[in-house]
């Protein structure tokens, strides 16, 4: 995974977006059912928002260089809504093709 790709940015975006809303999640287990205190929820919920944006803002900037049709778009938009909804797209993706990267390089300046 690396930055320098479309498709890694979204695949290290969708990683952190899932790792984020289990720290979320847990911050709401401890406020409301073990110690009723928000320290978690502070702490977890604006990295988790911030997070998330930026998934959405990544997801949007790879439709075209991952030639994704609007569906492909739709459907990682939606997969941030759900907890852990990403990893499941991006494993998806990664499955049918949707996460490989497209060269505009010439065959001999690949090697």
């Amino acid at each position: 995974m690396t930055f320098s790709t479309a498709a890694g940015r979204f695949r290290i975006f969708a990683l952190a977006e899932a790792i984020s809303w289990a720290g979320l999640l847990l911050g709401m287990f401890f406020k409301y059912v073990v110690v009723q205190n928000e320290i978690g929820v502070k702490i977890f919920g604006p990295i988790h928002g911030l997070i998330f944006v930026g998934f959405v803002l990544v997801t949007l900037m790879a439709k075209d260089p991952l030639k994704w049709d609007v569906r492909t778009l739709v459907l990682g938009l939606v997969s941030s809504i759900p907890p852990f909804g990403t990893v499941i797209f991006e494993r998806w993706a990664t499955k049918t093709g949707r996460l490989a990267e497209t060269s505009t390089a010439p065959a001999a300046e690949q090697l």
